[in-house]
C-alpha cells in the first residue's frame, strides 16, 4: 500500500516516479566493507569506578552493560511505565522520575534542591491523562521535591499558547506516541482526544528493517543495543524525508563510533526506503505493533476515595435536583385552586402524593416519572462504549486520526476553525517536505461538504520558526506569566490539607 501511494503520485514537474529496485541497492551494499578512520573511536564508557547509585541521560546510555546497572525508563508511550517487572510499581517509577528531575535541576539549572521551596513549577500532563498518576506526580512535586506551588495543564493547550494561536487541532508526534486533540479558546475538547501508540521510534524501527532488506552494510547492528539504537535514530533524522521529488538510488556514508572499538566509515546506497519509512505514519499496520491497544480515547474517571465530590457525585445530585425541581413545578401546576375545586380534597391529594413517595422511595418515584431520560442516558453511554471499543482495536493512520478528531467537534464552525489551523508539534514529523505532504493528504480525504466552505487547510509545522519539540514548554512559560493563571496555583499547604480536591478546584480544565 505504501509503494502504491508513492508510485501513484506524480512529481512536481508532472512526470511519474521511477521506482528504485531494492535488489540493485542490495547488490551494492552486500559488497561494502568498512574503512577504518581511526583505531580509537574517541568514545568512552561512563566511568562507574566510584559506584554511583545512579546515572541519568547520556551517561546512562554509555554505561558498559558488563557493569551490572539496570536501565529504567519511567515514561513509555506517553504514560508512566508501570509494569510487572522489577522497578515497575507506581512508587518505583515516581522515584525514578524524582531522581531524573532532581538531577537535571541541580546539574543543568544549577538550583540547589534545598532552595526549591522558593520556586514554583508548571507540570504539563498528556491530554488523555490517568488521574491517579497525575495526583501522585503533584504529590511528588510538592511534598517530596519541595516546590512551593504547582499548576497542572494539558500539553495541547500549552502548545497552542506557545505558538501564539487561539484555536488549533494539535497533533503532537513524539518518540513513542502520537496524540491529537482540538483546542478552542484555551479549552481542550474531551471528545476529540485521541492517543495513537506509535511515534518516531517506530519509524526508526521500520527504517532499520527496510535498510536490512537493502543489505545494510553494518551487519552487527542490533536494535536492542542502546548505542546502535542511537545510531539508527541519527540515520533516520539525517536521511528520511517526505519529498516526492527525490527518487532513484543515492549513495550515502555514515560513521560507527563505539567505545573500545575503532571508528568505522561505511558507504551505503538507498532508494525509496528513505520515503517509505516515514510514510508508515499514514499506514501504521506497517509497524507490526502487536499486543497493545493502538488507539486510546479519554475514559470516565473511576472515582477517588479522597475526592467524594467528583463527577459521579455531581451527575447523581444534578439529576436528583433536576427531577425534584420538575416534580415541584408539576405539583405547583396541579395545586393551583380553580373556583370549582374543594380546597379540602386538594390537601388530601397533596398528602396522598407525599405518602406515595415515602412508601416507594424517591428513586422508584423518579423511575416512574422519568423512565425516558434514563433510557436516553444509558443509550448514549452504550453507543459511546461501543464506539470506544471499536476504535481502540484500530490502527488509525495520522491523516485519518486528524480527520476523526476534527469530526468529533460539536459544531461546523469549530470544525472549520480546526481545518484551517492544524498545528504539528513534537519531534516525530520533522522530515523534509512533511508539511506539504500532510496538507495534501488531509485535503484529499476531508469531507466534500467542508472542502467547499474551508478557504484553506493550513498545516503549521514550525510556528514562528520555533523548534516544534519545544513549543509546549514555551507555552508553559507563557502560562506562568498570564494574570489569569495566578488563581490556578496549588500551594504546598493547601495540598497537605485538601489533597486531590484541589485539582478539581484549581485545574484549568474539567478534572
Amino acid at each position: 500500500m505504501v509503494d502504491q501511494a508513492i508510485w501513484s503520485k506524480k512529481m512536481s514537474n508532472g512526470t511519474r516516479r521511477i521506482p528504485a529496485v531494492p535488489e540493485q541497492a542490495r547488490a551494492y551494499n552486500k559488497q561494502i566493507r568498512p574503512a577504518i578512520l581511526d583505531h580509537d573511536s574517541g568514545v568512552k564508557w561512563t566511568n562507574t569506578s566510584h559506584n554511583e547509585e545512579y546515572f541519568v541521560g547520556e551517561e546512562a546510555y554509555f554505561v558498559n552493560p558488563a557493569d551490572g546497572y539496570d536501565i529504567h525508563y519511567p515514561i513509555r508511550r506517553g504514560q508512566l511505565n508501570v509494569h510487572s517487572g522489577p522497578g515497575g510499581s507506581v512508587t518505583a517509577v515516581l522515584a525514578d522520575l524524582e531522581v531524573i528531575w532532581s538531577h537535571v535541576i541541580h546539574k543543568f539549572l544549577e538550583i540547589q534542591l534545598k532552595d526549591l521551596k522558593y520556586y514554583r513549577c508548571i507540570l504539563l500532563i498528556p491530554d488523555i491523562y490517568n488521574r491517579q498518576h497525575v495526583k501522585e506526580m503533584v504529590n511528588m512535586v510538592l511534598m517530596k521535591m519541595g516546590f512551593s506551588g504547582v499548576i497542572i495543564h494539558q500539553e495541547s493547550v500549552c502548545a497552542v499558547y506557545g505558538s501564539g494561536l487561539t484555536s488549533a487541532c494539535v497533533v503532537d508526534i513524539g518518540d513513542q506516541k502520537t496524540s491529537i486533540c482540538c483546542v478552542e479558546d484555551g479549552i481542550s475538547h474531551r471528545n476529540t482526544r485521541l492517543c495513537l501508540a506509535y511515534g518516531g521510534s517506530d519509524v526508526t524501527r521500520g527504517f532499520f528493517w527496510l535498510m536490512q532488506r537493502a543489505g545494510f552494510p553494518y551487519r552487527g547492528c542490533q536494535l536492542t543495543n542502546t548505542l546502535d539504537a542511537l545510531l539508527l535514530q541519527q540515520l533516520k533524522e539525517t536521511y528520511t524525508h517526505l519529498d516526492q521529488d527525490i527518487c532513484g538510488l543515492q549513495d550515502h556514508e555514515f560513521q560507527v563510533r563505539h567505545p573500545d572499538s575503532p571508528a568505522l566509515l561505511y558507504q551505503m546506497r538507498l532508494g525509496d526506503e528513505k520515503l517509505q519509512a516515514p510514510m508508515a505514519l499514514f499506514y501504521p499496520a506497517t509497524f507490526g505493533i502487536v499486543g497493545q491497544k493502538m488507539t486510546s480515547l479519554q475514559h470516565r474517571s473511576h472515582g477517588d476515595p479522597e475526592d467524594p465530590h467528583d463527577e459521579h457525585y455531581l451527575l447523581a445530585t444534578q439529576s436528583k435536583q433536576d427531577q425534584s425541581s420538575k416534580a415541584a413545578a408539576d405539583r405547583k401546576a396541579m395545586s393551583k385552586p380553580s373556583m370549582f375545586d374543594d380546597p379540602r380534597s386538594q390537601g388530601m391529594d397533596g398528602e396522598r402524593g407525599h405518602m406515595m413517595e415515602a412508601d416507594l422511595g424517591p428513586s422508584q418515584c423518579d423511575g416512574m416519572g422519568h423512565s425516558n431520560d434514563g433510557e436516553e442516558i444509558s443509550a448514549t453511554l452504550f453507543s459511546r462504549k461501543s464506539m470506544v471499543s471499536q476504535f481502540e482495536g484500530k490502527a488509525l493512520g495520522l491523516d485519518k486520526a486528524i480527520l476523526h478528531s476534527i469530526d468529533c467537534c460539536a459544531s461546523d464552525d469549530t470544525k472549520k476553525k480546526m481545518y484551517s489551523s492544524i498545528l504539528v508539534v513534537g519531534g516525530g514529523l520533522m522530515f523534509l517536505k512533511a508539511q506539504k505532504f500532510l496538507q495534501h493528504r488531509i485535503l484529499n480525504k476531508m469531507p466534500p461538504s467542508f472542502r467547499r466552505v474551508v478557504e484553506n487547510v493550513e498545516v503549521i509545522t514550525r510556528p514562528k520558526d520555533m523548534d516544534p519539540r519545544l513549543i509546549a514548554w514555551k507555552g508553559g512559560a507563557v502560562l506562568a506569566c498570564l494574570d489569569t493563571t495566578q488563581e490556578l496555583w496549588i500551594y504546598q499547604r493547601e495540598w497537605q490539607r485538601f489533597g486531590v480536591r484541589m485539582l478539581r478546584e484549581r485545574a484549568a480544565f474539567v478534572w
